[in-house]
Parts: C-alpha cells; sequence; structure tokens
C-alpha cells in the first residue's frame, strides 16, 4: 500500500460514489497527456468533456476513471458531478492530515511566493503544494485532494478574477495561515476599481480556522481595509514591509546584479536576509515567506538558510546566458504574466544591469479594462527611468506604449511572438540584457522556449 492516495473504498466513501472493482490511486490526473501509471482519471467539463477522454486515461495507465456514467465499466467511481467529486476529495484528503495549511493570494507574485514558501517548508517538514499555477475553481481542489496523508505542510495558491472565488476556494482549503502580497491593478476588466480587487482578494481570509494567522503587507496602501477584514475571522495579523510597525520589518536593502540584501526585524532581533536572486521586489517576497512559514510554525533560521540557495523560476524571472544567431546575451525570463506593478518590477530588474545595453520585450497585459491603453502607455516611464535602449512590442495594446516612447527607443511592432523573434535578432549585440515579459497568452513563453532550443536544451543560470 506504499505511496497510494486513495483506495477504491476510501474515495467511495469520501465523494458518496459507487466503486466499481478495487483499486488504488497513487495520483490523480485531469488531464491524459500527463497522466501517470497509477493515477486516478477525473473528466471535468470545460470546452470539451473529459468523459470523452477516459478511454485515453485507461489507455494511458490509470487505476480507474471518475465517471457521471452509471453503466462505465470497472475499474471507476461512478458520483452525480466529477467536479463536485473532486471537491469532496479535496474536503476529505484535509480532514484526514494534520498540515499546517497555508494560502496565498494577491495581484502580484503569487506563484513566486508560493514557491519561496515551499523551499522553505520542505527543510522543516513532509510539504505538498500547488503545481504550476494551479489556483482555479478546480486547481485548487485538484492540489487538495492529491494531499499526501503524512504531509506536514501543504501551500495552495489562490487565484480569482471574479469576486466571490475565493469566498469559495478559501473553506475549502481552510488555511491556518492565510496571505495577501499586494493589492494592485490585475483583471480590471472584472472590477470597477482597485478597492473592488482588494474586497474580493480579502476573501481569502473567510476560511481561516480559529486561532489562524492573516500575513498583510504592511507598506500596502489598501493595509487599513485588509487588516479590518481580518480581524472580523481572526485577532492574529501578521505584517511584513519597510513601515515602522511591520512584524517583519525591512531595512537597509542593498540590491545588486543576482544577489538582494536586507535586515529583517522580527520580535526585536535583527536577521540577514540575502538572495541569490535578481530583482529588489525579491526581497518583500521573502519577508512575506519568512512571515508566512514562522505563523507556521517554522523557525526563522530555517527560513533564512532555504531562501540563501532559493533560484527563480522560469518564466518568473530566471536569468539566463544564452545565445541567439552568434549573440551572446543576458535573458530575464519573466514570460510567464504580467499586470502594470509587475511590469514595473520586471523593468526595475532589467534596470539593474548597468553596464549592459537594455532591451525589453514586452506583450499585451490582459484584462485591464477601460484603461487598459493609459496603463500600457505609462509603462514609459519605468522604461526610460530603468535606461531601456530599445522595446520590442507584441500585442495591440501595446501599440499605445510604443506612442507614448521617443522614437530612439521604438523597435519593431511584433502581431505574434515568432515576429518578435526575427526583430530580436536584428536588435541584440553581444552583451545585451533582453527581459521578456507579457501576459501569458501572447505566447512569449514560447519566444523563450525558441531560445532555449538554440542553446541545444543547456543554459547557464547566472
Amino acid at each position: 500500500m506504499s505511496g497510494v492516495l486513495w483506495t477504491s473504498s476510501d474515495a467511495a466513501k469520501a465523494t458518496g460514489g459507487e466503486a466499481k472493482g478495487t483499486w488504488n490511486a497513487t495520483g490523480l490526473s485531469i488531464d491524459t497527456r500527463s497522466l501517470a501509471w497509477g493515477e486516478l482519471f477525473i473528466p471535468l467539463k470545460d470546452i470539451r468533456d473529459g468523459h470523452e477522454f477516459i478511454p485515453n486515461a485507461r489507455a494511458a495507465g490509470a487505476c480507474a476513471v471518475i465517471s457521471e456514467n452509471p453503466n462505465e465499466q470497472e475499474p471507476a467511481l461512478i458520483v452525480a458531478d466529477s467536479l463536485q467529486a473532486m471537491r469532496d476529495l479535496a474536503k476529505a484528503a484535509r480532514e484526514r492530515c494534520n498540515a499546517k495549511r497555508i494560502a496565498v493570494t494577491g495581484s502580484v507574485g503569487k506563484t513566486s511566493l508560493k514557491e519561496a514558501i515551499s523551499a522553505i517548508c520542505v527543510m522543516a517538514g513532509r510539504t505538498h503544494k500547488s503545481q504550476k499555477s494551479f489556483n482555479n475553481h478546480w486547481g485548487v481542489p485538484l492540489t487538495l485532494a492529491a494531499m499526501p496523508p503524512d504531509t506536514e505542510y501543504g501551500v495552495f495558491e489562490v487565484g480569482m478574477n471574479h469576486a466571490g472565488e475565493l469566498a469559495d476556494l478559501s473553506p475549502l482549503i481552510a488555511p491556518h495561515v492565510a496571505i495577501i502580497t499586494k493589492i494592485a491593478p490585475a483583471h480590471l476588466a472584472h472590477f470597477k476599481d482597485v478597492s473592488a480587487i482588494a474586497k474580493a482578494k480579502a476573501e481569502i481570509f473567510v476560511g481561516l480556522v480559529e486561532d489562524g494567522v492573516a500575513v498583510i503587507n504592511r507598506d500596502d496602501t489598501y493595509f487599513d481595509f485588509l487588516s479590518n477584514n481580518a480581524s472580523e475571522r481572526t485577532s492574529k495579523i501578521m505584517t511584513f514591509g519597510e513601515h515602522g510597525d511591520s512584524d517583519v520589518r525591512i531595512s537597509n536593502i542593498i540590491s545588486g546584479v543576482g544577489e538582494q540584501k536586507a535586515d529583517l526585524t522580527i520580535k526585536g532581533k535583527t536577521y540577514k536576509l540575502v538572495l541569490p536572486l535578481d530583482g529588489a521586489h525579491w526581497i518583500q517576497n521573502a519577508a512575506c515567506a519568512v512571515a508566512a512559514t514562522m505563523s507556521a510554525g517554522v523557525d526563522i533560521d530555517v527560513a533564512l538558510s532555504a531562501l540563501a540557495g532559493f533560484r527563480a523560476l522560469p518564466g518568473r524571472g530566471e536569468t539566463l546566458e544564452v545565445k541567439l544567431d552568434g549573440k551572446v546575451f543576458t535573458l530575464i525570463d519573466d514570460s510567464y504574466n504580467a499586470n502594470p506593478e509587475s511590469m514595473k518590477a520586471a523593468i526595475g530588474t532589467l534596470g539593474a544591469r548597468k553596464n549592459s545595453r537594455k532591451i525589453a520585450v514586452l506583450g499585451d497585459m490582459f484584462e485591464l479594462g477601460k484603461d487598459e491603453l493609459t496603463l500600457h502607455a505609462a509603462l514609459a516611464e519605468p522604461l526610460h527611468d530603468a535606461g531601456v535602449s530599445r522595446v520590442i512590442f507584441v500585442g495591440e495594446c501595446m501599440r499605445a506604449l510604443k506612442g507614448a516612447l521617443p522614437q530612439s527607443m521604438r523597435g519593431l511592432w511584433a502581431r505574434d511572438w515568432e515576429a518578435a523573434l526575427e526583430g530580436l535578432k536584428k536588435e541584440l549585440s553581444d552583451g545585451d540584457a533582453v527581459l521578456v515579459k507579457g501576459s501569458n497568452a501572447t505566447g512569449l513563453g514560447r519566444l523563450v522556449a525558441a531560445i532555449r532550443k538554440e542553446q541545444n536544451g543547456v543554459a547557464d543560470v547566472l
């Protein structure tokens, strides 16, 4: 029974379903393309009905399938609703496990922070975390349902683009620690204004367990609003930031290429924070990670030791030395996603490269609503301040930024990533520093993948 996540009888009990056959699941999958042998396949309904892929799941080695079809052949688990069954498994997984659960949300930095917290927790005990950015109405229950019973720390990324989503997902997780990284303009197409975003993000506190801890950015414009919301659920609020009243107070920041340093003052004692990363914004992330893991019972020294070896993820600020068309340059891969706040942080990271000519390949930021063109054009100032020489623009909204920049900074406007790559090749010189950033749907991750492919599968991290 080693490695068994769900037995047929346990899954049937958790969901109220009917188990056909006897089987043991070593994991869960909702995608037959990545399903591993021995996993239980859960068919969800989206653009296509996942039930169509049940034969593929069996062929890929699924131990069993969940199905809404009462005539499904064994091995199977027959349920009335497959998504609800996954949520039922999630709830049962939570109840059978004594893990300290940490939930992360915010307008920026959720995935990076989730990874940093997980890196700390791994040093303290058995840790389970959200994979990739599985943070929505199916990603959160899938992650929770896949949590092994012996987990000691569970780290969950929770996203939203509509009010009410976090109020639904937070009680499912029932976190011991609930975090809001920062409130910033993102998903404005679905909200009246940024204050409405703050209200929706504050829903993360709804599910806090009794005596749970709310972790909030003390420097945030919406701090008072968020802390008031949190106090309706808990009396334990942990803050981080440069503000003098922060519980984890940041001071003496030294931001350099490939290394960030700061002092963290906690309960009157000062600790040295050292991060082998690019970007001053990582200091706030690290302070938040320390505050969160402290709240979950992890020793501060363990947290600082883990952060000293932490590396950025591909697509989220990873820095590589690469070659394209014979030109060697520094690539800052921040291609996974973008909003105005994260764009400014990434541009600041590029600006720290003082001895390099700087190029930015920037893609559209999506879901910004009626002010989207103004928000794109507003990037002109941070680009100028960062000393960026040339900008390559990808997508219709980026035309607004192109028009806001002086002629000397205007590179190619491209409709897609392939055209942007050709434009980059024409701009490049040896020793340049290149930032690639845009919303995921712009496809700039594929541009980065094309550059990586030219390295014969090998790229050296700086």
